[in-house]
């Protein structure tokens, strides 16, 4: 059985998912968090589901074999492909938390008639949120668009500028997008352009990204189940399975303070 003291791993394509992990750590100080992040095949946005499902299983094998109690599955790309086979195999193991159910949840909360969702292809091509979203809200229309570029845009640093709004603006003035009542940021890397695209619109849009409601749902599971961390013993870990410098130094943008990445050879 888990203990309360165990950490939460955490674990993404690159280093986007630092996004919900600083809003995990935020919401529940005491917590200590192991953070994988794949960096040997950034973007899974690109890689067959498949692949995805492979990369996912070593990652969260490792991830268990390091004590966790439970994973979160910050990529959409990789909860979209691999979330409900990490179920099969290691629900007995730990507690799952993907980023793709809870902001689904709070949108069906909202009660729109109207939405938009950009991602990376894979998420886009995965159907996942038309299916959650209809799921739980059937007359919801949703107009889903790719927008590959946004992602490597912001890990080089090419963000509030002028050759990140102008990329943004191209995507944006999809004419699926002129009457939407929200759009869902459904890649961990838009958070940090999120005001942005709030600003792009000219009727109200309401932007929303998997941030803050992924931090809620991992507080809620942890609480329901016994397992929320009274004190916290241990500094967070961060991995990455491939290191350069420029990752390094483009953590700070993403998980919002200077963080020391540690190499581990997982492939």
């Amino acid at each position: 059985m888990a203990l309360a003291s165990q950490p939460i791993g955490v674990f993404d394509s690159g280093i986007g998912g630092l996004t919900v992990a600083n809003a995990i750590v935020k919401k529940l100080p005491n917590e200590e968090i192991i953070y994988f992040g794949d960096t040997a095949h950034l973007p899974y946005g690109d890689k067959s589901a498949d692949a995805i499902r492979y990369y996912c299983l070593r990652i969260s094998k490792f991830l268990l074999d390091q004590g966790c109690k439970m994973i979160v599955v910050a990529c959409n790309s990789a909860s979209s492909a691999a979330y409900d086979v990490l179920l099969d195999f290691f629900r007995e193991q730990a507690l799952f938390v993907n980023v793709v159910d809870p902001l689904v949840g709070a949108v069906a909360k909202k009660g729109f008639d109207r939405v938009g969702v950009i991602a990376t292809k894979a998420t886009i091509q995965s159907g996942i949120y038309h299916k959650q979203l209809h799921r739980v809200r059937p007359s919801l229309e949703v107009e889903s668009l790719a927008t590959p570029l946004l992602a490597p845009m912001i890990e080089e640093g090419f963000v509030h500028n002028q050759a990140s709004r102008a990329i943004l603006d191209t995507y944006l003035a999809h004419p699926g997008f002129s009457d939407i009542e929200a759009l869902l940021l459904a890649c961990t890397h838009y958070p940090l352009i999120r005001q942005d695209i709030e600003d792009y619109f000219t009727h109200p849009v309401e932007v929303l990204d998997s941030t803050l409601v992924v931090a809620e749902e991992v507080a809620q599971k942890l609480g329901d189940n016994g397992l929320l961390n009274p004190q916290k013993r241990h500094p967070h870990r961060f991995y990455v399975s491939d290191y350069t410098q420029s990752f390094e130094e483009t953590t700070r943008l993403f998980y919002g303070e200077a963080i020391q990445l540690e190499h581990y050879q997982i492939w």
